[in-house]
């Protein structure tokens, strides 16, 4: 019954949409340009927008008889041109080792030549069309997965769609292929959608295949979906508004894909996008599109504005309490608790890339470890102890310095010398952590403290935020 009222009420609301925005909005000649991915891809091409390169199309199949597979290179991506929910497509990653009529598939398995051709002849007999029509085929590159999904990803490449409305971001998600999804990044064959909040990019909530059932983690796995960064984020933006005026869409659903040498790349244009984006940022869909429906906007950065202003911002509350952490800037006003409840308050980058915490001598000093930096640099002398000592002198340093209370022997980044490390307790965003934290020189430094991703544990980044 909760899946028939769920359906129900899926379908009520694609009629709704389909009658206030899809068809005043979008006319005839428009979306048979967003149906037809070859004429699409024309169309953002010729506007100098990016989109996968074109390697070959099959349209008969006497051009099948006569296609010329060794110029095929070793992955490639096969499409129907009118096809729709992700069916037709066929992903290739690898050519087989000694073999010239076989490729490897996202699962590992084994695709030839023959196989090709019989899915070819599927897609021109019209199997994977809007309207079982005779369609085409054709072979474009597969863009290469960027290193920041690569935790999430299931061997394909994720996508972000976004919908836009009067030249205004209206909704966005993410995409992720999984192992179901046979690596495609679709709902509807098992993949994992998104929300992302359109004032920073980040990611929301998440629902996990056709059924949409909410998840907050990769499944299997203890990686969050909520916090992530899309790259890009702001260009994103700005060409899925170009993409809208180019296409004559008054309604539209873009795809695009982040290649890791490219950046941002379109897959395709939808003229009637699914709604399963709103299940997964827990949000109306018709209700935003009310709020920008007879907005008079001049410019795709005015529109962006817009969008930003009015569906944006409120990801952080929704990350705090999806994944328990609290969401911090590229820098932050601290407060260090030292020896006998000394307390200094300072401003701190946040440094993902460093690997630990350290502070400024001075700042150490006021935490009370004044005589404990004096000793350990009596100790040490000002040399170079790895270069300018033998074995048995470092291991006698070694151990006077051990032995200085609160303070152990650490290599610098450099790993040619020694510097003392402090116990101390960090307060920051109303959280406290006992950390073990570095003393070296940053006196000419923007910042007197930097904390490393072992005391950011309890925490989720936001570049930027500040």
């Amino acid at each position: 019954m909760r899946n028939f009222l769920k359906n129900s009420r899926t379908i009520l609301g694609m009629n709704a949409r389909n009658l206030e925005f899809i068809r005043p909005n979008n006319l005839k000649k428009s979306k048979k340009i967003a149906d037809n991915k070859l004429l699409s891809k024309k169309l953002l091409d010729s506007g100098g927008m990016p989109v996968p390169h074109l390697i070959a199309k099959v349209s008969s199949y006497d051009s099948l008889s006569q296609f010329d597979w060794e110029t095929l290179p070793n992955s490639f991506v096969l499409k129907p041109n009118m096809g729709f929910g992700g069916g037709g497509i066929l992903v290739v990653y690898a050519k087989k080792k000694n073999r010239n009529d076989a490729w490897i598939k996202a699962d590992g398995s084994i695709v030839t030549i023959e196989d090709i051709k019989a899915h070819i002849q599927n897609i021109l007999e019209g199997s994977f069309s809007l309207s079982s029509t005779p369609d085409v085929a054709f072979f474009e590159e597969r863009l290469k997965l960027h290193k920041t999904f690569k935790p999430y990803t299931y061997k394909g490449v994720p996508d972000i769609r976004i919908i836009v409305f009067n030249k205004v971001p209206v909704m966005a998600m993410l995409r992720l292929p999984t192992k179901e999804s046979d690596g495609k990044a679709n709902l509807q064959l098992g993949g994992i959608g998104v929300g992302i909040d359109l004032a920073s990019g980040v990611t929301t909530t998440a629902v996990y295949g056709k059924q949409a059932k909410t998840i907050e983690y990769i499944p299997g796995t203890k990686l969050l979906l909520s916090g992530i960064k899309i790259p890009y984020w702001n260009d994103i933006l700005s060409l899925c508004v170009r993409a809208q005026a180019c296409s004559g869409l008054g309604y539209l659903g873009a795809d695009i894909a982040i290649d890791r040498e490219r950046g941002p790349v379109f897959l395709e244009l939808n003229a009637r996008p699914g709604l399963s984006i709103q299940i997964a940022n827990q949000a109306g869909l018709k209700e935003r599109l009310e709020r920008v429906k007879g907005l008079k906007i001049k410019s795709s950065e005015r529109g962006i504005r817009v969008g930003m202003n009015l569906f944006g911002g409120e990801v952080e509350e929704e990350v705090e309490g999806i994944s328990g952490k609290k969401v911090i800037g590229s820098s932050e006003t601290i407060q260090l608790i030292g020896k006998n409840g000394k307390s200094v308050t300072v401003e701190a980058k946040i440094d993902t890339g460093a690997d630990s915490t350290s502070i400024d001598s001075e700042v150490a000093k006021q935490l009370g470890f004044e005589h404990v930096l004096i000793e350990f640099d009596q100790k040490v002398n000002g040399r170079n102890i790895i270069e300018e000592t033998t074995r048995q002198e470092r291991e006698k340093i070694f151990l006077e310095i051990k032995d200085l209370a609160d303070t152990i022997l650490v290599k610098s980044s450099h790993g040619s010398s020694y510097r003392p490390m402090i116990r101390v307790e960090i307060e920051m965003d109303g959280i406290r952590i006992p950390a073990k934290v570095s003393v070296i020189r940053r006196k000419h430094m923007r910042y007197p403290v930097i904390i490393g991703k072992k005391n950011l544990r309890k925490f989720l980044v936001d570049i930027n935020k500040r």
